[in-house]
């Protein structure tokens, strides 16, 4: 029996493997970054607001864009896997199940993070409004770590099944409620400048959330993939 590689070093091979036939193939990113901007633009010519009406709507306009592309993200990631016969090949890897799981969500989530920093100057240019800020930048980050996490685990779950593009995202988005929740109004008041009172509570709900999600998908991600 071959000894197991060390953790890091596998979750490390197993990004890079991503990054390297996404580099070849640019299916995923280019078909997340398409969808994204698909919806921004859809989104500018269907709601004819008024600019403080636009404003008001950022938040929940983004964090829709980011969701709807990164479950498309998601879905593709882990079919070419199967797809491809790769995954029996990683299962069989002599390393730890959970480092397949980071690797695979840390993959997911640079993805997500680059499609999001594309989007961002594309949705400012359309709506006329200044997205560069940091308290932003920050929830962006904790919200997309959630997805990732949250979603790489469902992924996984979902691969066997005929109708896996369609079960993935029924699975997914009732557990993204608290997510969205959170996000979506710290976004909000950092962008209307609200007070950091008010804008705190949603940040731990998405620190909460996200250390929840990766503690769960940590212990649980050998039994998912194995099924």
């Amino acid at each position: 029996m071959k000894p197991r590689a060390p953790f890091l070093q596998s979750v490390w091979a197993i990004l890079w493997k991503d990054l390297a036939a996404e580099l070849r193939s640019r299916e995923l990113f280019s078909g997340m970054f398409i969808f994204a901007l698909l919806v921004i633009v859809i989104f500018n010519f269907a709601m004819e607001l008024d600019v403080a009406t636009r404003r008001s709507v950022t938040a929940g306009v983004l964090w829709t864009t980011f969701f709807f592309a990164g479950t498309i993200g998601l879905s593709r990631s882990m079919a070419m896997e199967k797809d491809r016969g790769s995954l029996d090949g990683l299962l069989l890897a002599p390393v730890d199940r959970a480092a397949i799981y980071f690797g695979k969500m840390l993959g997911n989530l640079l993805f997500m993070l680059l499609v999001e920093a594309l989007i961002l100057p594309l949705y400012s240019f359309l709506y006329n409004q200044n997205l560069f800020n940091g308290g932003l930048f920050l929830v962006i980050l904790l919200g997309s770590l959630g997805y990732a996490a949250v979603g790489t685990l469902l992924a996984s779950m979902s691969i066997q099944a005929r109708t896996r593009d369609l079960l993935l995202p029924i699975l997914l988005f009732p557990v993204l409620l608290p997510l969205v929740i959170g996000a979506v109004k710290a976004s909000g008041g950092y962008l209307s400048g609200a007070a950091r009172e008010e804008i705190l509570p949603f940040l731990n709900l998405l620190l909460t959330y996200d250390v929840i999600f990766l503690s769960i998908s940590y212990m649980l991600f050998d039994s998912v993939i194995e099924e």
